[in-house]
């Protein structure tokens, strides 16, 4: 879902943008977004950078889901990374310090790559992260929190939405989706969340055996 913050104005809406692109560690997105900066300042018609910053992908029930490109309304690495934070201090403050979260993805374009940014926020908070072998349904997901008895898991993936989405789906230790109040402390945490070079990154997890 996305939220229905009104528009900022021009001036405002460009320093956000730039500020993004300056963390984004996705040289491809940084790169589609600093043209979207360079049409503006230029003259061009800033409703496309409006639409990628005047809202924020809210993390609900259903996790995250939206358009992948730059921006907070958007699927990209800085809202996933920030999204993983969000869920792992979730986490350790449920009493989890130090458990596991299991980590699938489907073959949509990036989920891989999602996968692997939330492997390493979730080390980097001192939890265990065990990432899927290869690109599985969304079932296996849960199946596999339950058989390796994890704290929660995490599906990149969007579903039936058209192929230029992607998701973020979060399950609780019980192997079924979050659920209220959950999805509502787990939004709070991803609202806290500092700047990206604040998060604390570790390695890639393990990798489960088929």
């Amino acid at each position: 879902m996305t939220d229905t913050t009104p528009a900022v104005d021009a001036a405002d809406l460009l320093s956000r943008a730039r500020a993004w692109a300056e963390e984004d560690p996705d040289p491809q997105t940084r790169a589609e977004l600093e043209q979207v900066i360079a049409d503006v300042e230029a003259g061009g018609d800033d409703a496309d950078l409006d639409d990628r910053f005047a809202g924020t992908l809210e993390f609900g029930t259903a996790g995250l889901r939206g358009a992948l490109g730059a921006g907070s309304n958007r699927m990209n690495r800085i809202v996933v990374t920030r999204a993983a934070a969000g869920l792992a201090a979730y986490l350790i403050d449920t009493g989890h310090r130090g458990g596991s979260v299991v980590i699938g993805f489907d073959a949509r374009h990036n989920s891989d790559v999602f996968a692997r940014d939330t492997a390493e926020v979730m080390t980097g908070a001192g939890l265990k992260a065990l990432v899927l072998p290869r690109p599985l349904p969304t079932p296996v997901l849960a199946f596999a929190i339950r058989e390796l008895g994890c704290a929660a898991g995490v599906m990149v993936t969007a579903s039936h939405n058209p192929p230029q989405d992607n998701g973020y789906k979060v399950y609780l230790d019980d192997g079924s989706q979050i659920v209220p109040p959950a999805d509502s402390e787990i939004a709070a945490r991803i609202e806290a969340v500092g700047p990206m070079a604040d998060i604390p990154r570790g390695n890639a997890g393990k990798v489960v055996e088929e």
